[in-house]
C-alpha cells in the first residue's frame, strides 16, 4: 500500500461503493464516516447508502498539526458527503474514561469546534470503541493479512468496526441516535 501524502486509500472510490452520496434515484443519502483516533494514524471508514455495512476508508497520517489532520478528515467528509462523524472514545473495560479516552475526547472537542466555525452540517456523535482494535487485528488475520501489513491497515479496519457497532445499534425506523459519552 503506498503513501499519497498525508493519507492513504484502502476503499475504491468506484465501484461495489457508491461515494457520490446519492441513491439511483437521485434522493440524498445520509452517509456516516467512522473514526479511529490512533497515535500514529487516523482510521476512517465510510457506511454503504443503505447505512448497513462499514467499510475501511482511509488512513490519515499523523502528522503533529491537529488543524491539517482535522482539515482531512472534514475535506473527506465532505467528499463522501458524511451527515455524521462517529468517533471511537476508547473506554476502560469497566466503562470507566481514562486518559486515553479524555486524549481523544479533547481532540473531539476540538473537531466540534472547528466544525461549528465552518458552519459544516455534520454531527459528531461518540461511540463506546472497548476492544475494537482487537477486533479489526482478528479480522485482519483472518483475512490473511500479514503481521506487518496489518499495522498499517488496523487503525482504519478499527473506525469500521466502530461504525458498523454504531450502525447496528440504530433503531430500524432510521432515526439515528446521538448518544455522547460523558
Amino acid at each position: 500500500m503506498g503513501s499519497t501524502g498525508p493519507s492513504t486509500w484502502l476503499a475504491p472510490r468506484s465501484g461495489s461503493l457508491d461515494l457520490s452520496g446519492r441513491t439511483r434515484a437521485g434522493s440524498i443519502v445520509l452517509r456516516a464516516l467512522g473514526i479511529d483516533f490512533g497515535d500514529k494514524r487516523i482510521g476512517l471508514a465510510v457506511c454503504d447508502d443503505a447505512g448497513r455495512l462499514a467499510v475501511p476508508f482511509e488512513l490519515v497520517k499523523r502528522v503533529g498539526d491537529r488543524s491539517v489532520e482535522h482539515g482531512r478528515i472534514l475535506a473527506l467528509a465532505t467528499e463522501v458527503t458524511a451527515r455524521y462523524l462517529v468517533v471511537g472514545i476508547p473506554l476502560n473495560l469497566d466503562g470507566s474514561i481514562g486518559p486515553v479516552a479524555r486524549a481523544v475526547q479533547s481532540e473531539v472537542r476540538g473537531l466540534r469546534k472547528r466544525i461549528q466555525r465552518e458552519g459544516l452540517d455534520l454531527t459528531v456523535v461518540e461511540h463506546d470503541e472497548r476492544l475494537s482494535t482487537v477486533e479489526a487485528h482478528r479480522g485482519l488475520a483472518r483475512g490473511g493479512v500479514s503481521t506487518r501489513d496489518r499495522r498499517e491497515l488496523v487503525d482504519a479496519s478499527a473506525a469500521a468496526v466502530i461504525l458498523q457497532a454504531w450502525l447496528e445499534a440504530q433503531p430500524p425506523d432510521g432515526r439515528r441516535q446521538l448518544p455522547s459519552i460523558e
